[in-house]
């Protein structure tokens, strides 16, 4: 199934819509105009039903986070020691770093996307047709081990409508939308060559701050809803820097 981004902005919407009235009763509740966080946990757990374990799911901390369609189970290889982990139907595995001591806090954002994703991966898959389903399921029907690089390879071709429709779930539109009237007064922000302002690192840490993303994720959220725009980094000039 290949949708189109307008696509995915409206099954993200639509399904956030619905979320909404299922978790907090009435989507269309008086909020006193704040920036509200979409609760990924919650979303997954009580909303998709989806059962959500952490794991160690590679030696270099390459894999964040995987799901499947089906019973099955994969292989991980870390020091010519071989290990075989189980994942279940409508199971999200998240790696186990995501809770170590001291990482919790610093790595919050990413974890959150990374469930965000593997949950518009199940989204998706009950969006398509039962004969793909199907299809599908039936790669895992013998419940044989898979690495880590085959479970992922099954979902290459659809990974970018992950990214895109987990971005909409953790960031919605409607959210962006009040961010930046309330936060940057509906202006667009400048990155140069990646670096900006102190006023737009300021509205930047802001809007991370309320919807619970990192840096580079609201980045590329902004570009793509049109509240940032990209300019050469020699016209960079930030009016509150002070050279001593």
């Amino acid at each position: 199934m290949i949708l189109s981004l307008r696509q995915i902005e409206d099954i993200g919407a639509a399904v956030i819509q619905d979320f909404n009235k299922f978790f907090y009763c009435d989507s269309n509740a008086l909020r006193n105009n704040k920036v509200r966080a979409t609760p990924i946990d919650q979303f997954a757990r009580e909303y998709l039903g989806l059962s959500v374990r952490f794991a160690r799911l590679s030696a270099d901390g390459c894999i964040c986070g995987l799901t499947s369609y089906a019973d099955a189970e994969y292989i991980i290889e870390e020091m010519g020691v071989v290990r075989t982990i189980e994942l279940k139907q409508n199971q999200i595995l998240l790696d186990s770093s995501f809770l170590e001591a001291g990482k919790v806090k610093k790595l919050c954002g990413k974890r959150r996307f990374t469930l965000a994703h593997e949950c518009a991966h199940q989204i998706l898959f009950q969006m398509e047709s039962e004969e793909s389903q199907q299809k599908c399921r039936g790669f895992y029907s013998d419940r044989r081990s898979y690495s880590l690089r085959d479970l992922k390879s099954r979902e290459d071709w659809n990974e970018w409508q992950a990214n895109a429709l987990g971005a909409a779930l953790l960031m919605p539109q409607a959210e962006i939308n009040r961010a930046m009237r309330f936060f940057a007064q509906n202006r667009t922000l400048i990155s140069y060559e990646g670096r900006f302002s102190y006023a737009d690192k300021l509205v930047l840490s802001l809007l991370c701050h309320a919807l619970g993303v990192s840096k580079s994720a609201a980045v590329i959220r902004l570009r793509q809803l049109g509240y940032l725009q990209e300019r050469p980094y020699v016209e960079f000039v930030d009016p509150l820097e002070v050279w001593a």
